[in-house]
Order: C-alpha cells, then structure tokens, then sequence
C-alpha cells in the first residue's frame, strides 16, 4: 500500500495499459480518477477496481477530451473540487493512424501527434501549478519504444512519443525545484487491444527480437508506473525507463 493517501488521475484509463495503471494505482492504496473520451467508458476499470480487497483505494470515472484545452482544464478542476489536490498524474491516452510515410495524410499526422503529445502538454499544463503548490508531485507519461528506435508505418506514432520524452525532460528541469518528478514509461510490445489487430506474422517476428521470449502484459507497465509514483522514485527524474523485455537491448 505504497500510495495510501494518494490522489491520482489516469487519463486513457478504459482499457489496456491505462486500465492496468488505474488498478495498480488503486491496489497500491491511491485514489484514482480515471478519464475516457465517452461515458461509461471506464466501467470495467471502476470494476475492477470494485473488485480489489477491503483497504485498497477507489476509481471514479471522468469524462475528458485530453486533446481540447479547455477540457483539460475542467478536468482539473473537477478532479481539483472533488478531492482537493493531485499528487499523480499518469497521462496515457493515446491513438494510432498507422500508414507507410508516403501514405500518411497531415491530418493522420496531426491528430496522433494531437492526442499523444499535445494531450499530454495540455492535461500536464493543467494540473502543474496545483502541484507546484503543493510543493510535490509525480508526473508519469506513457511513451512507446518506438519514440526511441523508430518503426516504419509509425511516423505519425514515433513523432508523438519521442516528443513526449523531450517534453518530458524539459518539464522535469522546470518542475524539480518545487518537489515534482517527471518521467517516461516506454512499454515495448505489449498485449492490449492496439496490438491485438497486428497480423499473426508481424507478432511472431516481434516476439523472435523480445530476449525474454514473451510479449509484455498490461501489468508489466503499471507496476514500473506504480513504482515512479512512490516515494521509492523520490530520487528519479527526467528518466525514460524502457518495459519491452529486452527488445531494444
């Protein structure tokens, strides 16, 4: 119960790696408001969560569209009215639009780059003077091994995540003199419904690059998120910790 006490807010928690992190979160003791684009879009997660032992925290669900600022903005002050502060934010909301460079039309570049980096800019931007405040905080982005190695088809999707590592860093220089980290999770493949579409090939020749001869689970990220929220990460900023199994070894 390393976060009893804590609040947190988890954006893009309805399914996947988000939905994971919600539930490690609330296991591990925090408070966690969970953020979807649609209502009801959170309901397993806040089931989930319903379903953890007596004594862990509790989910409440959000609506929010990461990618508009003045929903960011009225996402932080209803999180804000309702229980007073934010000590973790886990911005994971995220898209894909995949295609080959040729292919790729600005506007299947603008809006991955739109949701994955702008959102994050947007939802940090929002909840960063509250933090500031209170002199302390964890800020955890999701980004992708692909924002380090790139992947062809990906430009769009590797633009977005290698952004989030500078953004990343930069906020950590700005934020570290009032108590706040800053850090970057990179899952590799991992199991989620976003990989699950990849044809049967494509995964088999991933898995023969993982060292560790499987593909990740959605809770393989959320204890390493989990661990970066806790008082054990206090020395931990600006950093990009890589879940992938070995892959970009």
């Amino acid at each position: 119960m390393q976060l009893q006490g804590k609040v947190a807010l988890v954006t893009g928690a309805s399914r996947g790696i988000g939905r994971a992190v919600a539930v490690q979160l609330a296991r591990d003791g925090a408070r966690v408001y969970c953020t979807s684009t649609r209502p009801g879009g959170c309901a397993d997660t806040l089931a989930a969560v319903a379903a953890l032992p007596a004594g862990c925290g509790r989910a409440e669900a959000l609506v929010a569209d990461v990618t508009e600022p003045a929903a960011a903005e009225a996402l932080a002050v209803a999180v804000l009215d309702r229980a007073g502060r934010l000590d973790l934010l886990v911005n994971n909301a995220g898209i894909t639009r995949d295609s080959l460079f040729l292919r790729m039309t600005p506007e299947d570049f603008d809006v991955v780059v739109g949701t994955n980096l702008r959102g994050a800019f947007l939802v940090c931007k929002a909840f960063a003077r509250s933090m500031a405040r209170a002199r302390g905080g964890r800020i955890v982005n999701i980004g992708s091994v692909v924002g380090l190695t790139g992947n062809a088809g990906q430009a769009n999707y590797a633009a977005s995540k290698a952004g989030l590592i500078g953004l990343s860093k930069s906020l950590a220089q700005e934020l570290a003199g009032r108590g706040i980290t800053v850090n970057v999770v990179a899952p590799g493949f991992i199991a989620t419904d976003m990989t699950a579409v990849l044809a049967p090939e494509v995964k088999q020749a991933m898995l023969a690059q993982i060292p560790l001869q499987r593909f990740g689970e959605p809770e393989d990220v959320a204890r390493v998120v989990s661990f970066l929220c806790s008082d054990a990460a206090a020395y931990v900023t600006g950093q990009t910790l890589v879940v992938d199994g070995g892959m970009t070894m």
